[in-house]
């Protein structure tokens, strides 16, 4: 997907990218954990794998991860949304949401995710769902 530092964000927020997500992508730190989801989000719409990776909590985070798709499979993002927004601790949080998304010519899917988030030296990490 192309995107512009002056297109609506992917995330869903009434902000443009370069004011909403891109800041995060481009290093600045998530204020949030819900931040950080959004953020995650969009680097999925963008097939921004090294931001994926970095966000990614150390003890879990994969060795490799790969958003290419099979040909004739591609993936369109259709939206997200939050539908809660945790403060579990001091530098934990979680955030509910649900992700649409089509595959190919198939019909929508609905994804939704219970996931957690850390602070580690004032970044915020994506940990696991559960």
């Amino acid at each position: 997907m192309q995107i512009t530092p002056t297109s609506p964000c992917p995330c869903g927020r009434a902000l443009t990218y370069a004011r909403c997500c891109g800041r995060y992508h481009a290093g600045e730190a998530a204020p949030d954990a819900e931040a950080l989801m959004r953020s995650r989000y969009s680097a999925y719409v963008l097939k921004d794998v090294d931001y994926l990776l970095a966000s990614w909590h150390p003890d879990t985070r994969p060795q490799t991860l790969s958003l290419e798709d099979a040909p004739g499979q591609r993936t369109q993002w259709l939206g997200l949304g939050v539908k809660r927004h945790l403060v579990t601790g001091e530098a934990t949080a979680e955030v509910e949401f649900i992700a649409r998304y089509r595959v190919g010519g198939g019909s929508a899917v609905k994804m939704a995710e219970h996931s957690r988030f850390q602070r580690i030296d004032g970044r915020w990490y994506y940990l696991d769902a559960v």
